[in-house]
């Protein structure tokens, strides 16, 4: 599972955003904050605010849609808390690659 796992080197798109000027940029995470995505672009880097923005990461050989509002965290508190995302509602292992 995307939550899972480290965002950092990942291709992203911004698929929508509050901030005209974002929607649409695409490149690769160089840089994670508990509210941003630092994003490496041919025209530089641009930090994108998560909670005001739905993205979409090639993660394991595909294209993955991910609000957000759901990554808003420290990195390694949202590693955590995914984890336990899989002993609540008892999901099997395989989702939560590590």
């Amino acid at each position: 599972m995307l939550l899972a796992d480290e965002l950092i080197g990942l291709r992203v798109k911004v698929i929508k955003s509050t901030d005209p000027g974002k929607q649409g940029t695409t490149g690769k995470v160089v840089d994670e904050t508990y509210g941003t995505l630092t994003v490496k672009t041919s025209a530089g880097e641009k930090i994108i605010p998560k909670d005001e923005s739905v993205f979409e990461f090639f993660y394991d050989k595909k294209w993955v849609e991910v609000d957000g509002r759901m990554l808003v965290a420290r990195p390694e508190d949202r590693i955590k808390r995914a984890g336990r995302l899989s002993r609540k509602w008892r999901l099997p292992k395989f989702f939560f690659r590590r």
